[in-house]
Order: C-alpha cells, then structure tokens, then sequence
C-alpha cells in the first residue's frame, strides 16, 4: 500500500506513544522541521532498517552523514526520518537521545562496544533448566544490565523439566543479589503471568540468553501466536536449536513492546564497569573492610573479602568470576584509550593535511 507521495509504507500504525515516545524525545525531535517523521527501529537488516512510524512500518537507510561518523541506529531507537517522496523512500538522519543502552564488549583493537539495542526499561535474563544453568554466566549478563541502566529479571525456563525448580531458584539467590528469579515455562506456557507486572504497555522488554534457552518459544506465547521459528531440543545435549538470527521488536497485545536478540556467543563486559557494583555489591561491601583501599583480593595482607571466603561467607567461584571479570574490564578500557588515541592522532593528521594544502593553494 502506498501513500499518496509515493512512500512505500506498511499499512500497520501506531502512536508514538504507543511506541514509548516521551516529553524528552519530542523536545529532542523540536529542531526538526515538518519535513521530517520520527520512528522507532523494530529490526535491522545490514544496512536497512524496518522503522514503526505514525504512518506505518517503513524501511530505512541510514545517511551518508551517519556512515561516516561510525554512527548507526539499533534495535530499539528512536530515528529522525526525512522523507524522499520522489523515490518512494526514507532516510534516517539522526538518532535521538538513548534512555538507556545495552551493550557488550567485542573482540578488537578499538576496544569498542556492541549495542544491542536501546531505550530499555527492563532485561529478561533468559537460561533454562538443564545444561545451558550457568550462574558465573548469569552473574556476567547481570553487570552488562545494571550497566545499561535497565532492570534485570532472570528467568529460568523449561522448568518443567525439574522436579524441583524452587531449588534452583534458591541456587541463584547469591548471584542474583535481590534481582528477580522467576521459573517458567515458555513451552507449556506455565508461569507467563509473573511476568505481567513487567509488560505494562508503552514499556520496553528485551530477552538475552544463549542459543536454545527458549527466547523465542517465549516470544510466540508472549504474542499468543507463532512469529519466531523454534527448534526443539537436541538429543545430545538438550539443548535448544539455534533459530533467531536477526534482532527485532514486537508490539504485544496489551501495548507492551518486547525485543527478541539471537543467542549470544560471547558475553564480554564491555567498557562499561559501573554495572559491577550492583552485580557484586556483597563483595564491594567486604572490601570497605580491606587494610588497603587499593586491595585487589588476591595476595594483600588483611583482606577482608579472602577472609570471607575462607570463613565459608563468600564462594571461591563467586570471587573468582568477579576478579576475571574486572581483569577483562581493565583489558577492554586500555583498549578503549588507545583506540580513542588512535582515532585523535587519525583526527589531528587529516587536520594538518588540510592545513598543508591550503598553504599551498596560497602559494599558488
């Protein structure tokens, strides 16, 4: 269906507010002249981009402006849209302030994150009875959370396949450091109303979890209908099979909006450290009791979080994720700082070069 310009749209509308729209993004949007459509970012495809409008669903390329300041949209945005009725098209020319960001560290010199998607109210911590339950894991995607700003709620799925899924909640009552636990089952739709109190409408949910853990199984009883393709288990591992490859957003019924992330291979923490603190609070609180301020747990004299562990108070394993992850923290900062470095004297020396030629324009 088109528009009377042309425009390739979607018949499907929305309100902005629907979408999560706020006084904030409109002040932001004001500058922007009537020419221009805002949008939010449901999926991306390379370099295209399935944008929700007041008008309808649109695709999008991001601007020549965009692609040379490495500056892209993702799952979750909020886009400016300016319109090209003459080619039946939409660009996206800028992004609006994010709310919250969900990232995680990639392999690289630059040290740089990945964003996963943005303006996040609340993350589903997605694991699953069986051999994919790995509190060090969660204890990981718990930092990465409390670091975008958004809220994190575990959930355990398949717990139907436990005889006793309140112990395994129990397991993680440590790790999880007052966050909630809730076990359900996506498969056997079972417990899905736990959930409820986090879906209200205009609210933005994301699931993250490794491949087979049932993220989109729980998408299509989310949605009361099959959207997302599923896998059953294998039989020699039991685990899922992989399907969702792209990340997208989903309008559930009540208003809610949901966005579904293909399972994630590496959970590195990223540059941002300050989700550490919620993560690990325990052990931040029996540092304050350490002889020295810089104690770094290991071999320091008078360290009050080795005294804990070797009273029983706190688990080796939990001490040990902690201390590897804030190594890998380090790691990824160094690696920032030089890549920031790398990316100032790269700045500095097209200035010069400019500066070089317009000498010798002069000279001419």
């Amino acid at each position: 269906m088109n528009s009377d310009s042309g425009e390739k749209i979607r018949p499907q509308k929305y309100k902005l507010e629907d979408l999560g729209w706020d006084d904030s993004l409109a002040s932001a949007f004001e500058k922007y002249g009537g020419s221009y459509v805002p949008g939010r970012v449901s999926s991306r495809h390379k370099t295209v981009f399935d944008v929700i409008t007041c008008r309808g669903s649109v695709q999008a390329g991001a601007s020549g402006a965009l692609h040379r300041i490495g500056k892209f949209p993702a799952v979750g945005d909020f886009v400016v849209l300016l319109p090209v009725p003459e080619a039946g098209t939409y660009t996206i020319v800028d992004i609006l302030p994010r709310k919250t960001v969900f990232s995680r560290g990639v392999p690289g010199k630059d040290g740089s994150d990945q964003v996963i998607a943005a303006n996040i109210d609340t993350v589903f911590i997605v694991t699953a009875i069986g051999p994919d339950f790995n509190s060090r894991r969660i204890e990981r995607y718990l930092a990465i959370v409390h670091s975008s700003g958004a809220k994190p709620v575990i959930l355990i799925n398949k717990a139907d396949l436990s005889e006793d899924p309140d112990s395994v909640i129990d397991s993680l009552s440590l790790s999880a450091s007052g966050v909630p636990v809730i076990a359900i089952s996506a498969l056997m739709q079972s417990g899905l109303s736990q959930l409820e109190q986090f879906l209200s409408p205009g609210t933005t949910v994301a699931l993250i979890g490794s491949s087979g853990v049932g993220k989109s199984t729980l998408i299509n009883a989310l949605l009361k209908k099959e959207v997302q393709a599923t896998g059953g288990n294998r039989e020699s591992d039991g685990k899922g099979r992989h399907k969702t490859t792209v990340r997208q957003l989903f309008i559930l019924d009540n208003g809610a909006l949901v966005i579904d992330n293909p399972g994630l291979r590496e959970v590195g923490p990223g540059t941002s450290g300050s989700g550490m603190s919620e993560a690990f609070h325990d052990i931040i609180e029996l540092a304050a009791g350490c002889r020295f301020s810089d104690c770094r747990h290991e071999n320091e004299p008078g360290c009050a979080v080795r005294k804990a562990v070797e009273d029983g108070v706190l688990p080796q394993e939990r001490l040990d994720n902690y201390l590897r992850l804030s190594r890998e923290l380090e790691f990824q900062q160094e690696k920032a700082e030089i890549g920031s470095a790398r990316l100032e004297r790269k700045r500095w020396k097209g200035i010069s070069k400019a500066a070089r030629d317009i000498g010798e324009l002069k000279k001419r």
